[in-house]
């Protein structure tokens, strides 16, 4: 069987004059490859992959890599680290682990004895493996630690908290376990952590690219412990069990800082945590990171270059809002022009804005807010949302008094936020005069680069579903989700925005005065060159961006 070495040369990675430096030592042609690897000819992964076709093993990559927890319970950490092992997944009778070094048989024994199991290896790169063992392992020690520490102090939870608190120690376990979650969730690309109490465990779950995936199962002596130290960190009342509370947090995570807004909810077998995650480069975007269409993107650009009027953004909780409102206020913002912004809560930190956090209890609400502000000459304000007659009659005043307003609104599309301000009691012709553009959009689940794959749909099954085909033209080739190890097997990796973009023209002003519904808003306004969420979800199938399931799972 060729070496390692010749297997590099035979794949084009190595110099072929780097055969007549073969000698068949494997120690002095393992030192040839790193010093091929230190000057940038190799990399670590085709060298590990060279081992493992060398081997007659698989190779795998770790990230994001499917591993059941089970299979990991099952071998000790200690094991795992003294050897470069990392059990995958159980098959049948049979474990599969991940080994760095696929010539190590005492490894392989080992785990036979400690697994009483058939073992079958599979090869990844060292770095990769210790990086899925630091994520993986560790929260089975904390876990262990902590559960060695309760039996130890022999008293409960709740009491260890305290002392915890006290005496603020960082190393402790609950504060290391608390750490762990979180910044396992920030390297996981999560953007809630639930943790949830049960009667016999705590259930930790992550919401990654839109869906729920459980994480941990802790024991539930630890649960008052997690949900105090939480409750310390975001500036929430401890003694308070009995109605939920919000708060906020910040954490250092691979050099940056990223805020978390904490939310506590009161359970029958204990206070549920829902902690969201506030990426702060989110702030830092440009609109050509929203993924807009050309012709939506001119739509837009003509709404936001303007001095005044209103832009609102419309959609369900979780389809990116916040996200398209701060990228617009970055594109906007300027050291010469006022911008002000009021929230509940304020969610991203920007330099050089002025955010007001809502405060009820003080009599801070968003109608109040707006109405000071707006006697601190701002140019541009963002509004977090409207809500109410009084908030939407200040804000659309506010519009037409020379200020560009910008907020959300809980509407299905675009046009309906015409009639929804109708319905608040705003007056119809106040509607026209100052909303500018409307935009409503969706979250829909990217398509994985790595394993999509391109097909023919037949012409009859897409027109069923509603998109439309010109009969003159080839049909389209469209992409569907296959899975592989970077997406964990579901085909999909990251979301996109699907857009609908209105811009108030003066046909449809004169729609809201004479008070039309949402359905001749929207006739006129495709008309006039709207691309409805569907035509766009369409137009990004077709680029290769998501799939026909995705629209329709996020698009009525």
């Amino acid at each position: 069987m060729s070496s390692v070495a010749e297997i590099l040369i035979i794949r084009g990675l190595m110099p072929i004059e780097s055969l007549d430096a073969i000698s068949g030592d494997q120690a002095r042609d393992d030192l040839q490859i790193s010093e091929l690897i230190s000057q940038g000819v190799l990399t670590d992964v085709q060298v590990a992959s060279a081992r493992a076709a060398h081997a007659g093993l698989p190779f795998v990559e770790l990230v994001d890599y499917p591993i059941d927890r089970t299979a990991v319970a099952m071998v000790s950490a200690a094991l795992c680290r003294r050897h470069d092992i990392l059990p995958l997944t159980l098959q049948g009778d049979s474990i599969v682990v991940a080994m760095a070094d696929p010539g190590d048989v005492f490894a392989l024994d080992d785990i036979r004895a400690a697994t009483r199991m058939r073992v079958s290896a599979v090869v990844a790169e060292r770095q990769d493996l210790r990086n899925a063992m630091n994520r993986l392992l560790r929260a089975d020690g904390e876990l262990s630690d902590l559960q060695s520490v309760l039996e130890e102090e022999n008293r409960p939870s709740a009491e260890m908290v305290q002392v915890t608190n006290e005496a603020l120690e960082d190393d402790a376990p609950i504060v290391r376990f608390v750490n762990l979650l979180i910044s396992q969730a920030i390297q996981d690309r999560a953007s809630d952590i639930h943790i949830e109490p049960g009667e016999h465990e705590v259930r930790v779950r992550y919401r990654i690219d839109g869906v729920l995936h459980e994480m941990q199962r802790a024991p539930k002596q630890i649960q008052n412990g997690v949900t105090s130290r939480l409750k310390i960190m975001s500036d929430i009342d401890i003694a308070e069990r009995r109605k939920p509370q919000d708060g906020r947090l910040s954490v250092i995570h691979g050099g940056r800082k990223v805020d978390l807004r904490v939310a506590t909810l009161p359970t029958v077998w204990g206070e549920k945590v829902v902690m969201r995650i506030l990426d702060n480069s989110s702030s830092s975007l440009n609109l050509d990171d929203l993924g807009l269409l050309q012709h939506n993107f001119d739509v837009y650009k003509k709404s936001y270059t303007k001095p005044y009027g209103m832009i609102l953004v419309t959609g369900p909780t979780g389809s990116g809002k916040s996200t398209t409102l701060y990228t617009t206020l970055n594109t906007v913002a300027k050291p010469e022009i006022n911008v002000i912004t009021v929230e509940d809560p304020v969610e991203y930190r920007m330099a050089g804005i002025n955010q007001v956090q809502v405060n009820p209890k003080a009599g801070l609400t968003f109608a109040s807010a707006l109405r000071s502000i707006l006697r601190s000459d701002p140019d541009v304000v963002l509004l977090g949302e409207i809500r109410d007659h009084e908030t939407a009659q200040i804000a659309i005043e506010a519009s037409l008094t020379g200020h560009l307003v910008l907020s959300t609104l809980h509407t299905n599309d675009a046009p309906s936020a015409v009639t929804r301000l109708t319905e608040m009691d705003i007056e119809p012709f106040l509607v026209g005069s100052a909303l500018d553009s409307v935009v409503a959009q969706r979250l829909a689940r990217r398509l994985c680069d790595r394993c999509k794959e391109s097909y023919t749909p037949v012409a009859t099954e897409i027109a069923a579903l509603g998109f439309w085909i010109d009969p003159d033209q080839p049909v389209p080739l469209l992409y569907q989700p296959i899975g592989c190890q970077v997406c964990s097997n579901t085909g999909y990796r990251g979301r996109i925005a699907i857009h609908e973009i209105m811009a108030v023209s003066e046909e449809i002003e004169r729609l809201a005065v004479r008070r039309a519904s949402s359905a001749e808003i929207k006739k006129v306004a495709m008309a006039e060159g709207m691309l409805t969420l569907r035509q766009d979800g369409w137009a990004k199938a077709q680029m290769g961006l998501t799939s026909i399931e995705e629209i329709l799972r996020v698009v009525a």
